[in-house]
């Protein structure tokens, strides 16, 4: 027998207890639980159909230019949404998508309070800023861009955004499930915002999507 091939029998002989075992314990061989999968870097692993925005899986963070000196990061807490996804044709996937600009938080004392108030994002008037895509446009595997129109303060704006997939799959309570990273800018005075923030402010977004029940 080659060698190469000696040594691979006896990696899968000496595996086997450890897969039995685990088997034997109601988990998988990498320790998750059964009905439990790892996301793959393949979009196609995830079925077509409705997906929900996981909240307990989900962030917005703003990445705003403090003065020039460095970036300021605020995180939005509260956010909610629904992607139609068809991985046979991505390009015929729509999302929309929704913040609750009141839910703001920044490692500044008090001063998520105060970005949350007339001076800034005027929640009380505009208590979501909401994003409705218009394009799917796949570039690879695990990339892609999607275009929208970005509504915050009243103002809508076109926005487009550079996706990377993480992760598509199983999921698990029998839901599958789909992560992506996105970023875009936008310019904040388009949006009503004072001068002082200047520069764009970059929007990072980090989600995933489970199918619905």
């Amino acid at each position: 027998m080659p060698r190469a091939l000696r040594a691979l029998v006896l990696s899968f002989a000496l595996f086997q207890p450890m897969i039995a075992a685990a088997q034997s314990q109601g988990t998988q061989p990498n320790g998750l639980p059964p009905g439990v999968y790892m996301g793959e870097a393949d979009y196609k692993q995830a079925p077509a159909g409705t997906y929900g925005i996981d909240p307990d899986h989900a962030s917005v963070i703003a990445r705003v230019s403090h003065l020039r000196y460095s970036w300021s990061i605020f995180r939005f807490d509260k956010v909610s949404g629904i992607m139609k996804w068809d991985p046979s044709n991505p390009a015929n996937s729509s999302i929309t998508a929704k913040v609750e600009t009141a839910s703001i938080a920044s490692n500044v004392k008090g001063f998520a309070q105060e970005l949350s108030g007339n001076n800034y994002l005027k929640s009380t008037a505009f208590p979501e800023a909401t994003f409705v895509s218009s394009a799917f446009r796949p570039m690879s595997t695990r990339r892609g861009k999607v275009d929208g129109q970005l509504t915050l303060m009243g103002k809508t704006r076109p926005v487009t955004f550079d996706v990377e997939l993480i992760g598509a799959g199983k999921g698990f309570a029998d839901r599958p499930r789909i992560g992506v990273s996105a970023r875009g800018t936008i310019n904040p005075v388009d949006f009503g915002l004072p001068p002082l923030f200047g520069d764009a402010i970059e929007i990072v977004v980090d989600v995933e999507f489970q199918k619905d029940a």
